[in-house]
């Protein structure tokens, strides 16, 4: 007997055990999951009954804002004061498709959701409260950008590259965030088909062209080029390449020549060729560079990878692996000047022209500058972060003057105000075969002595004969401009007298 009951003692105890064991780990290790979890009733009911936190513009606008909609069953609605002027980054909540952008992203700091405790009282009855997420994102610029798109298909993406803070973000085509988050449901369903509906160049309003589109990035690929010479093969910097019209790649098709724009001649040094963008001589450069250090230099600045910035949904810029490349000389020429196969995002574009305004470190970008308590208490503050360095410093400054003599007296002349002092490259990027467009692009960043504004600007399927120093380069002047202005305590310029319809 006495057996038993000691088996039985040795089972309870071990019981014991296994609860105290399961007790400590519920209170201890695994409360703040339950706290969290959208299965607590707790949390469930302090997300349907409090309201969303703010999201506000760097220069304290009000970006979201809920506020009571009369329905007890759904006691609190969106309302977004800019509507599509900050659509396509700070997205929406609504009551049928859920959060998409910045209202995804930041989700657990926007809901209601349990705040530490600041008495015993708190302990037992935790409040419930949302958080403030304030933005670098500045309204004056994106309405500078949307003068300067002036209705017509494209990106902007404005940085400042000494910390990655986004500036400015705006995509056309655009859509108001009010109607889809509205509290009718039928109304939601109608707006989510019409911003799912595709324009002529079958671009949707929901699907952002700044992050969630890429485009052959064209001539402005030839700063990338510069960069793989400057870095890993100086030697080319001494070569002379032949003054020529059009040539045939090694292995290329004779029936399909590369021909420099307009048939013009051109050739001579690397630090040469940059300002009239030659591209026979470019793609000669890709040609003697070959595909693994091509490659890897496009990796360096961000290509191939998931951008991390803080939205959902981004867009991988591409170039050819080596192996690609190994066999195919032609396509690697091409490439080396931004074309066939060759992809960019205005995001990853606009982080190549950052990276050589930083001296060659490519810093995260960010859209979150902090999150804000319900107490007004900074609960996090972000921090510049390094990426990537995409070459050295040493490099970055011969590459930062070629694109200044681009602005000088190459493709970008004539655009900007010498007192901006501003670095550039153009890119003109033919698509389709049966009735070729051009994508147009420019990146820039100034004043080019201490850079403080980076810009990319792409308009995809422009008519034949525009190119990006026409098209995009008077939209990046509008933004630098503007971005300059605001970053001297002086009203954005850019209004649509100024900037170009």
């Amino acid at each position: 007997m006495s057996r038993r009951l000691g088996a039985v003692g040795v089972i309870m105890l071990a019981l014991f055990i296994v609860l105290a064991a399961q007790v400590a780990y519920l209170q201890f290790w695994h409360a703040n999951a339950l706290a969290k979890s959208e299965l607590n009733p707790r949390v469930q009911n302090a997300t349907l009954y409090l309201p969303r936190g703010d999201i506000v513009a760097a220069d304290g606008t009000v970006l979201a804002h809920s506020v009571p909609s009369g329905d007890p069953f759904n006691p609190w609605r969106r309302i977004y004061p800019d509507g599509s002027l900050t659509a396509g980054v700070v997205g929406f909540d609504s009551s049928y498709y859920g959060a998409w952008g910045l209202e995804a992203y930041y989700n657990d700091y926007l809901i209601a959701h349990k705040q530490p405790p600041a008495t015993w009282k708190d302990l037992l009855s935790p409040k419930f409260a949302s958080d403030t997420v304030q933005l670098t994102l500045l309204p004056a610029l994106q309405k500078v950008a949307q003068n300067a798109l002036a209705g017509r298909d494209g990106a902007v993406v404005v940085l400042d590259p000494r910390n990655g803070s986004v500036l400015s973000m705006y995509s056309n085509p655009t859509y108001n965030d009010n109607v889809i988050a509205t509290t009718s449901i039928p109304a939601q369903i109608a707006a989510w088909k019409a911003y799912n509906t595709p324009d002529v160049h079958n671009f949707t309003p929901l699907a952002q062209l700044a992050t969630q589109w890429s485009f052959p990035p064209g001539s402005t690929f030839k700063v990338v080029t510069s960069s793989a010479v400057f870095s890993s093969d100086p030697v080319l910097l001494n070569k002379q390449y032949p003054q020529t019209v059009c040539f045939v790649p090694p292995n290329g098709n004779p029936q399909k020549p590369l021909c420099n724009d307009s048939y013009a001649r051109c050739g001579g040094t690397v630090q040469a060729m940059l300002p009239p963008s030659c591209d026979t001589g470019f793609a000669m450069v890709g040609g003697d560079l070959g595909g693994t250090l091509l490659s890897a230099q496009a990796n360096k600045f961000g290509f191939n990878e998931v951008i991390p910035i803080d939205l959902y949904g981004t867009a991988v810029s591409y170039f050819p692996s080596p192996l690609t490349l190994a066999n195919d000389i032609p396509q690697l020429e091409y490439s080396a000047i931004g074309q066939e196969n060759v992809r960019a995002t205005a995001l990853q574009n606009a982080l190549v022209a950052a990276g050589i305004a930083n001296g060659g470190v490519v810093m995260t970008p960010h859209l979150m500058s902090e999150i804000i308590g319900p107490n007004d208490l900074v609960l996090k503050k972000y921090e510049a972060t390094p990426w990537l360095t995409a070459i050295l410093p040493s490099d970055a400054a011969p590459i930062n003057q070629m694109m200044q003599n681009v602005v000088a007296y190459g493709t970008a002349s004539g655009i900007f105000s010498p007192a901006d002092n501003v670095a550039a490259k153009t890119g003109t990027a033919q698509t389709g075969t049966l009735n070729p467009l051009t994508d147009d692009w420019m990146i820039a960043f100034a004043p080019a002595n201490h850079p403080t504004v980076a810009v990319a600007v792409v308009l995809p399927f422009q008519p034949k004969y525009n190119y990006g120093a026409t098209i995009a380069g008077p939209v990046v002047k509008c933004m630098i401009e503007g971005t300059l202005a605001v970053q001297n305590g002086q009203p954005a310029s850019g209004t649509p007298t100024t900037c170009p319809k």
